[in-house]
């Protein structure tokens, strides 16, 4: 049984990341996959400065900008626009930690803003930006581990990208692939060992439980 959850934040605490891209197309009449190909392609390198923490948003935002076509003011705040909290998996991570798993952030963060509940979420959290280290460098695997106190073999690791996955595992970590929260939860409840629908193994009713505090 794993003690640890590390989780991303995009695409997994928050709606589909890409879809928000698409919407962003939508607005600004791009092909609906135009920012997702430039981030792959050509833009990566931005990407990574961003990511990294080495490459201001303000820079970013301009030099992509360019490569879109579209203007520069807020283009960040844009692009994320139409992102959403998922309460299911807030609540499961809530839930987990509410019942003595350890839980992290492991994030590849776009600056600092966007991020919310940090301190009723997690016990340790570890921003690409701030450490400068992104996913997939196995060393920010590490860092997230460390940032709850266990060692890789004991955690859980989710993200909604399937490359991101591969190093964890490659660490000792077991993964699990995030498309959708009750997929998700699932799978978390039979690595954990709980149920974080509703009630424990040991019969405890997670509603009486202060979501924000561990145990």
């Amino acid at each position: 049984m794993r003690k640890g959850l590390l989780i991303d934040w995009g695409g997994v605490l928050t709606s589909d990341v890409f879809a928000s891209f698409a919407g962003f197309c939508a607005r600004e009449g791009l092909p609906a996959d135009r920012v997702a190909t430039l981030l792959r392609t050509e833009a990566h390198p931005l990407l990574a400065g961003l990511e990294l923490g080495t490459l201001p948003v303000n820079t970013f935002e301009t030099r992509f900008a360019v490569l879109l076509g579209v203007p520069a003011a807020g283009l960040v705040p844009r692009l994320m626009a139409d992102l959403r909290p998922d309460p299911a998996m807030r609540a499961a991570v809530r839930r987990a930690r509410a019942l003595g798993v350890r839980t992290g952030l492991v994030s590849n963060s776009w600056g600092p803003d966007g991020y919310t509940d940090l301190a009723a979420l997690f016990d340790g959290v570890v921003l690409s930006g701030t450490v400068g280290v992104r996913k997939p460098d196995p060393a920010i695997y590490e860092l997230g581990a460390a940032a709850i106190g266990l060692t890789p073999a004991e955690c859980v690791f989710v993200d909604d990208l399937a490359g991101n996955l591969r190093p964890a595992r490659a660490l000792g970590m077991a993964t699990v692939h995030h498309s959708d929260a009750a997929d998700t939860i699932r799978a978390l409840d039979t690595l954990l060992d709980l149920d974080l629908s509703g009630r424990d193994r040991a019969g405890t009713d997670l509603a009486s439980l202060d979501p924000g505090e561990p145990r």
